[in-house]
């Protein structure tokens, strides 16, 4: 079996993954807050996960994939108050809308998707663990996690007590025993939701949701653990020091696997530049499998710049890769060791793309073969879904088309050749191009 290596934060360097069970990899990622639409930087970890596990799931017989919904938190409240929606609308929707756009990026569901508001008893037993262990306490209606409890806080995100301070944009409360203390229940008012606790009315903070999630669905100890490289502090870092100060001798994640951000056009993404796009603003303008295949164009691990040029040079690749199994009809076959070896490669995607543009060469030329190994490939990168036919054709209606061909073909017998061009040209200035052949004229979206 292929050997698999990942980059883990923990330890900072490339590592073998081996399992705790080779039998069953468990893996949790954290998941959308659902308050708006989902921007093109949500999109880079959902479809960079769905990759490695479609990897897992490859290597091993089992691979349960847990990815969050969190649907109790300060954003959504606040969009509630700003909009007069009703919150259990504005979650609804927005789950909804997630779901939509990022299935249509190829993405496959997870096994569990837990949402934060079914795992309130979860959530309160973890916190009843912490005070009973010292690591938390109660005041004025809040508990907050005691950091100074914990003497390995900040060895994860490699940070100073200065920088953990700063990073955390720590609020100043008189109740708090230490700055860096963190919030694991706050008290609700009547207008905001809020559940029955030892503490009172109240709702949970963010850190602890997840790791009261990941504990319900996985275990106090599993395999990989991922997220944006912006969650590394302080939410993985608060995740790690509850976990395992609640679990004492558990291991909480082994590997922890972070994706880098995405710029837009080599600048951060901000609604102030007039760069800042949903998934639904691109997949209005380019198919849905070239953004795919420009969100994973640059290593995971690597600042991607998104632009509109990435994706069309990511869908001229794909017309490559089509055209050739358009033209040599693939046999069934495993996929090929270059792209496995480049994805067991720390998810070496820009690797595994070189690797199947050399198979689109020999496909090209007639090897059946090769064109079942980039098919194979595809499928395993969530890639080549379409047949040819309908990707060239970009799923138009083809009706008015045709209508357009045929006047074409028409005007030519009747020798009215400057008709035949203006509809040849009409066509092209709405995305339709047209190929003269032998067989007659054909046509595909541009």
């Amino acid at each position: 079996m292929a050997v698999l290596y990942l980059h883990n934060t923990l330890t900072r360097r490339r590592e073998v993954f081996v399992p705790l069970d080779p039998r069953h990899v468990r893996v949790y990622v954290c998941g959308p807050t659902v308050y708006d639409l989902a921007h093109i930087g949500n999109a880079r970890p959902a479809v960079v996960f769905d990759v490695l596990v479609r990897l897992l799931r490859r290597l091993y017989p089992r691979v349960t994939y847990v990815r969050n919904i969190t649907d109790v938190d300060d954003k959504i409240n606040a969009r509630a108050a700003a909009t007069g929606e009703p919150i259990a609308a504005i979650t609804a929707r927005t789950t909804a809308d997630y779901h939509a756009d990022i299935a249509a990026l190829g993405v496959l569901p997870p096994d569990v998707e837990p949402r934060a508001t079914q795992h309130i008893t979860e959530i309160i037993a973890i916190i009843e663990r912490l005070i009973a262990s010292g690591h938390a306490y109660a005041a004025q209606g809040h508990v907050l996690f005691s950091v100074p409890s914990y003497p390995a806080y900040g060895r994860f995100s490699g940070r100073s007590p200065d920088e953990l301070l700063a990073g955390a944009r720590v609020d100043v409360a008189p109740y708090k025993r230490d700055p860096g203390d963190f919030v694991l229940w706050k008290p609700s008012p009547p207008d905001l939701p809020g559940w029955d606790s030892p503490w009172g009315r109240g709702r949970p903070g963010w850190h602890i949701e997840c790791s009261a999630m990941s504990w319900k669905h996985l275990g106090e100890s599993f395999d990989i653990h991922g997220g944006g490289a912006d969650l590394i502090f302080p939410h993985h870092e608060n995740e790690i020091a509850q976990s395992l100060c609640a679990f004492p001798g558990s291991r909480f994640a082994r590997y922890w696997v972070h994706n880098e951000m995405l710029n837009v056009d080599g600048a951060k993404m901000s609604k102030s530049l007039g760069n800042f796009f949903t998934i639904r603003d691109v997949l209005a303008k380019a198919p849905a499998e070239a953004i795919r295949m420009a969100l994973l164009r640059a290593h995971y691990r690597s600042v991607l710049d998104y632009s509109d040029a990435a994706v069309a040079a990511c869908r001229a690749d794909l017309d490559r890769f089509y055209r050739a199994l358009e033209r040599t009809p693939p046999t069934e076959v495993d996929v090929p060791a270059a792209v496995l070896d480049a994805l067991c490669d720390d998810l070496n995607t820009p690797a595994a793309f070189a690797a199947m543009h050399t198979l689109a060469d020999r496909a090209m030329a007639g090897d059946a073969a090769a064109s079942g190994g980039l098919l194979a490939a595809g499928k395993l990168l969530g890639l080549l879904g379409s047949a040819p036919e309908a990707w060239f054709r970009g799923g138009a209606d083809a009706g008015w088309i045709e209508a357009a061909i045929a006047e074409r073909l028409a005007a030519r017998k009747a020798r009215d050749f400057a008709r035949a061009d203006a509809i040849r040209g009409d066509l092209a200035s709405k995305g339709v191009l047209l190929e003269d052949g032998p067989g007659g004229t054909t046509w595909r979206k541009a």
